[in-house]
């Protein structure tokens, strides 16, 4: 298959001659991203991570994001939300679409209304389908009118997907040239963009020389000092970081929030009935997990949804909290021998390739053997009782956790009545009653055993040096403040 990033090197060499007058005197920035050169997006699921970081460098959504995950003016340079929070009205910045087209409300409406449209059956989908109208209220100004508050709308909007396209391209602040297994992403003149620099980009922007790597070359790649920034590491590949002697400091962690567990597949046989499948989940020793993985303060749990959320009534706690690992092992293990008495239980876990995925089955298939489980693992994407999700949140709400798990996006079990209690909670106009859904949601989806949650996801990136980067709780490094010049 073709690579998504392939394009003659003297392309490249072109581009940047021609913009060699724009003042930028220092390096390019040797960035790796960890992933499939080949891996191409498909509808319905997330954005390869290079993929996503060229997405959200060479294209604008009305806001965007800065180095902290916060959201920022973008296309629109500021707007303003109703108190009831049904209205959200964008007043766009003076200046052209990458073809000369001057950038109005008209065209900003027809490029998000694309946008949308192409999401309509994806679990970001569920994020902006409350969106009812989008209006021209004038010359450069457009207005988003919804059927419920969404007190998370920016932080949707500002996502790659939402980046506004017209005639086919971006609007910067960065173009693209492809070539071989990577490519050279060039700053578009600051004159060409028409938009109030943040602090971060007034020294300017360097360019970026963009590889695809797999993990280990990416890890060997920096410590032998050919690649500046590594991006993109998960818990699949986390192990790679203790072999290769990294210079101390340079291996940075963010404390993302988000979905890392195990969907069940089916409910038939043994995992017809739910107390089976929590059995399941009580024979999982997270804490054996972490120090296997030698990750320290990674955020385990056993909740769906992550603690802190915006919104959360704290009426939720931790699974079992009077019950020791032995316990709980004792109760699991009970259950299975009712079923397994008189043939055994096999179950399928399906994972990823990677030294992390083998430590997180070994961890596993101990665990469930401690009960009287056999575990059995199978490819991604096989065959399976089990599967691995692995999502980084897109917003700090449980609105995101519920819809990931909901029957909606297909990930395995699922619970029509926690559905139908978030989907009340979306229409909610009263923050109180909303969050109050919301926990009632998580408590129903829980109870239906469809999902066992190990904790947060383990993200991390590799860093020499580089002012503009910053751990944050949604891992979003923009290429913005990656690639700032220092001064």
């Amino acid at each position: 298959m073709r690579s998504v990033l392939s394009r003659p090197r003297a392309a490249a060499a072109l581009l940047l001659l021609a913009l060699a007058g724009c003042g930028d005197r220092d390096a390019p920035l040797a960035l790796a991203v960890i992933g499939d050169s080949a891996a191409r997006s498909q509808p319905g699921v997330r954005l390869p991570p290079a993929e996503e970081l060229v997405r959200g460098a060479t294209a604008q959504g009305l806001v965007g994001f800065d180095e902290l995950g916060r959201v920022i003016p973008a296309l629109a340079d500021r707007w303003i939300v109703t108190d009831d929070g049904l209205s959200y009205i964008f007043r766009l910045r003076e200046g052209n679409w990458a073809n000369g087209t001057p950038l109005s409300g008209a065209t900003a409406r027809t490029a998000l209304r694309r946008a949308i449209d192409a999401q309509r059956n994806a679990p970001l989908g569920q994020d902006v389908a409350g969106i009812e109208e989008i209006r021209t209220m004038a010359g450069r100004v457009i207005e988003l009118r919804l059927s419920a508050p969404n007190p998370d709308l920016l932080q949707v909007l500002a996502q790659p997907e939402f980046a506004l396209i017209h005639g086919g391209v971006g609007t910067g602040p960065y173009r693209l040239v492809r070539q071989g297994k990577g490519g050279t992403l060039v700053p578009v003149p600051p004159a060409r963009l028409g938009l109030p620099q943040p602090e971060a980009r007034e020294a300017g922007l360097r360019t970026v020389e963009l590889s695809v790597l797999p993990a280990a070359r990416a890890v060997e790649r920096f410590r032998d000092g050919d690649v500046d920034v590594v991006l993109g590491g998960g818990f699949r590949d986390f192990p790679l970081t203790a072999k290769l002697g990294l210079a101390r400091g340079s291996l940075q962690a963010d404390a993302v929030i988000g979905l890392f567990g195990l969907a069940f597949v089916h409910d038939d046989g043994f995992l017809a009935a739910p107390e089976n499948r929590e059995a399941v989940a009580l024979a999982i020793d997270r804490d054996a997990l972490a120090n296997a993985m030698g990750v320290s303060g990674w955020a385990l749990s056993t909740r769906i949804v992550s603690a802190g959320m915006e919104g959360d009534p704290g009426t939720i706690g931790e699974r079992w909290p009077n019950l020791s690992m032995d316990q709980r092992r004792a109760a699991a293990a009970a259950r299975v021998a009712r079923w397994s008495a008189a043939r055994p239980i096999r179950l399928r876990i399906a994972l990823p390739a990677g030294p992390g995925a083998d430590t997180l089955f070994a961890r596993l298939a101990q665990d469930f053997a401690a009960v009287g489980l056999s575990a059995v693992r199978v490819r991604e994407g096989g065959e399976a009782d089990l599967r691995l999700v692995d999502r980084v949140a897109r917003y700090a709400r449980a609105n995101w956790f519920l819809a990931r798990l909901s029957c909606a996006a297909r990930q395995g079990l699922c619970s029509p009545a926690a559905d139908a209690l978030a989907a009340r909670a979306r229409a909610a106009t009263d923050p109180a009653a909303r969050a109050a859904l919301l926990a009632e949601a998580e408590a129903t989806l829980t109870a239906a055993e469809v999902y066992v949650p190990l904790g947060a996801p383990l993200r991390w990136a590799l860093v020499r040096g580089n002012p503009g980067y910053s751990a944050n709780r949604f891992g979003i490094h923009p290429l913005m403040s990656l690639a700032a010049r220092t001064r």
